[in-house]
């Protein structure tokens, strides 16, 4: 019989190794020991799953439900366990102490080591039969804890009831529960290694999630095959590619406001957002997290559910369709993606077992001063492969472009956001964080070989060196950085009076003298229309008709300048409030002549910048431009020329940041031809004074100016951005 202390155990939820007491055991003499924890059963028998036959009736040997038989022969047949319960009602069960090892040695050993390409294939929950019985099996890595069990609505969310073997080699407790299967709610019970009781815990590899406030995993399909690779969308995201991005967020772009203000589903944002942004001319659209978050007000930047969709929008079939639906129509998905940090809600990895384990134990490491969360100790093998992995798990699993990292630079420096004396230097004395150096090379390595078509962006506000080199030349390996310093300066400069200006002209041309020494994008994002700073139209100073040249022109400075494009939703219309998560955005404003010209201009130069090779081949190659004028800055007007290839005189730009007209403007060009406006902010199509060169060309003249010996002579609108294209 089994000792007694080991049935209090059991009973209390204690045992930490519950399947040496619970299921069949040999006794000796050709006897097996049958025993079972049924809290609530008030008979339990053994019968045989081949036969049908009684085996035995077990006995009590606990009031909390132990039951237990000393069978008077070796039990050589699977059994089910027939169980009345207190209150009259019966089953038919499988018992889960019946089954043995479920996880196999290599993927123990890649876990331990941290190498698994796809743990979330191994840990987590995974419906699946087992010798024939249908169910799901649980594992989850918490290697300080004394017990885990997995509690859910299958067992009145009692830890007691089925506790978990421990795969002691890797710290990884699993379990296979009969009969539970998909659409279960679970989440992970653990005592520590003090004996205290934790918050249940969500599932950190769970890859469906309740919608808040609630917060429990839910048993999903297991992961189908992975999304084939499309050759199509790898030449999209070549870096002569023209790239134009729309970041969304989801849940406040369009609501239905007829419907209680609701979300628009994954469907239904595949029927709305997905032409909206074809018919615009963007070619990707960035989709803030959408990963599972508790709290609407993160944005999804404070995960919890790494590999879970968020429940706001539907399933992960859901998001497939939706990522179909993108790729059918010509767009790429990239997804906003957080390694950097998660929160200390209870449920979540804070604490997980009892002790710091996926965060660094020392709150100078493992404490984020700026948003309150926890970092990540990515010195731990097994909290890099969960990062790493999931990061190919968006990729792989749903098809999606690549992913926009970010707070890249919080996860370099180990001073980030730090006062001196409130951080630990790295081994060497440095400020530089190693391990996420490290990390962040080899998910770029892991997607690079597994697929290369998908491309990673860094939000990078530092001048830290070979963001974008590729690893093999000592580089972090992300193939595109976002220009926090470029959108810095043109958006002060944009805000400035016209009149001071010409004082600070260097915020424009600036960008110029680093903007080949990364693969770049101008990121004009989400982060710069909240937190009072307004929003892009309510930025530009002057009265009305001022306000929408100026921010035409800017955007057509956009455009124009070498690098990656990114809008966030509602700039493209000039919304005029700053963003809210919490309402959609004010669409009732495309009545207005003035927000549809911004919108038509913002449609017209995404087709210019695809049809223009000039506008995107060399993006990333000083050879792609050369400056005509940078200097002039008492008239606050910059001209350039953009290339497609070495030498050819490519598109002339000019843009004049005063609403001042230039009428007879001459700029130096790099030799004979006719130069033809192809594009005018200042248009009344887009709701401009239709200001420009007359009849819309000019010819070259063998007239010494801007140090060449050939100029145009144009009439350069007031407040402005106007491309030219060459013809000999």
């Amino acid at each position: 019989m089994v000792d007694p202390q080991d049935v209090l155990q059991i009973c209390q939820g204690r045992h930490g190794d519950p399947f040496s007491v619970l299921g069949a055991h040999r006794a000796g003499n050709g006897r097996t020991s049958l025993r079972a924890f049924l809290p609530g059963a008030a008979e339990v028998e053994a019968i045989g799953v081949g036969t049908g036959r009684t085996l035995a009736p077990l006995t009590r040997r606990h009031p909390d439900g132990f039951f237990e038989r000393l069978l008077g022969f070796a039990l050589r047949e699977p059994y089910r366990l027939r169980v009345r319960w207190q209150d009259g009602q019966s089953d038919l069960i499988d018992d889960p102490y019946r089954f043995g090892l479920l996880i196999g040695e290599t993927d123990l050993w890649l876990l331990t080591e941290g190498t698994h390409l796809r743990p979330w294939q191994v840990l987590g929950a995974h419906p699946m039969a087992v010798e024939g019985v249908a169910g799901t099996r649980f594992a989850v890595w918490a290697p300080h804890a004394s017990r885990a069990s997995v509690v859910g609505d299958f067992n009145l969310w009692d830890g007691r009831r089925h506790p978990m073997r421990l795969r002691r080699e890797a710290g990884i407790w699993e379990i296979f529960l009969p009969g539970v299967g998909q659409g279960a709610r679970y989440k992970f019970e653990i005592r520590g290694a003090d004996g205290q009781v934790l918050p249940q815990r969500a599932d950190p590899y769970g890859r469906q999630a309740e919608l808040r406030p609630a917060n429990a995993s839910v048993v999903a399909p297991a992961p189908g095959a992975a999304v084939a690779p499309d050759p199509e969308r790898a030449a999209a995201n070549r870096p002569d590619a023209p790239i134009s991005i729309y970041e969304v967020h989801l849940s406040s772009w369009r609501r239905v406001v007829e419907d209680g203000d609701r979300w628009l589903d994954w469907d239904e944002l595949a029927a709305t957002l997905v032409p909206y942004a074809v018919d615009l001319g963007f070619t990707h659209l960035e989709l803030l997290p959408v990963s599972e978050h508790p709290l609407d007000a993160s944005w999804g930047y404070q995960p919890i559910g790494l590999y879970a969709p968020t429940a706001r929008f539907g399933d992960a079939a859901g998001l497939r369709r939706f990522v179909q639906a993108c790729h059918a129509a010509g767009l790429g998905v990239l997804l906003d993606w957080v390694p950097a940090h998660f929160p200390t809600d209870a449920h979540g990895l804070a604490q997980f077992d009892g002790t710091p384990l996926y965060e660094y134990a020392d709150p100078r490491e493992g404490f984020h001063n700026d948003w309150n969360t926890l970092i990540f100790d990515l010195r731990r093998p097994q909290v890099a492969n969960y990062l790493a992995g999931n990061a190919l798990y968006w990729v792989e699993q749903f098809g999606v472009d690549g992913l926009r990292v970010d707070a890249v630079a919080s996860m370099l420096y180990r001073d980030y956001s730090r006062a001196p004396g409130q951080w630990i230097p790295n081994a060497h004395g440095g400020r530089e964080n190693l391990e996420a150096i490290a990390f962040l090379r080899r998910v770029n390595q892991v997607l690079g070989a597994e697929r290369p078509q998908a491309i990673t962006v860094a939000e990078e506000s530092t001048a830290f060196p070979g963001v974008t080199r590729p690893v093999h030349s000592g580089g972090l390996g992300f193939h595109h950085k976002w220009n926090m310093g470029w959108m810095h300066d043109t958006l002060h400069y944009m805000a400035r009076d016209p009149v001071h200006r010409r004082h600070h002209h260097g915020e424009l041309s600036f960008g110029l003298v680093y903007a080949f020494s990364e693969h770049f994008v101008l990121p004009l994002s989400h982060d710069e229309v909240v937190h009072g700073k307004g929003s892009l139209i309510g930025r530009m100073p002057g009265d009305r008709w001022q306000r929408f040249a100026n921010l035409r022109a800017y955007f057509g400075f956009l455009f124009a300048h070498p690098g990656k494009k990114l809008l966030f939703m509602g700039a493209e219309f000039a919304q005029e409030r700053e963003w809210s998560h919490e309402r959609s955005l004010d669409w009732h404003l495309l009545d207005d002549p003035l927000h549809q010209g911004v919108q038509r201009l913002v449609r017209d130069l995404n087709h210019l910048l695809r049809s223009h090779g000039a506008l995107h081949r060399l993006d990333d190659r000083s050879e792609g431009f050369e400056w005509i004028r940078h200097d002039d800055a008492a008239h606050s007007t910059l001209a350039f020329v953009r290339r497609s290839a070495a030498g050819e005189p490519g598109l002339l730009v000019a843009c004049n940041f005063t609403p001042v007209p230039r009428p007879g403007h001459d700029l130096g060009v790099p030799g004979p031809g006719r130069w033809r406006e192809l594009l005018n902010t200042d248009s009344s199509h887009y709701g401009g004074g239709n200001v420009g060169t007359p009849l819309g060309e000019a010819t070259a003249e063998r007239r010494p100016c801007d140090g060449r010996d050939w100029s145009i002579r144009i009439h350069l609108p007031p407040l402005a951005t106007v491309f030219y294209s060459w013809t000999p």
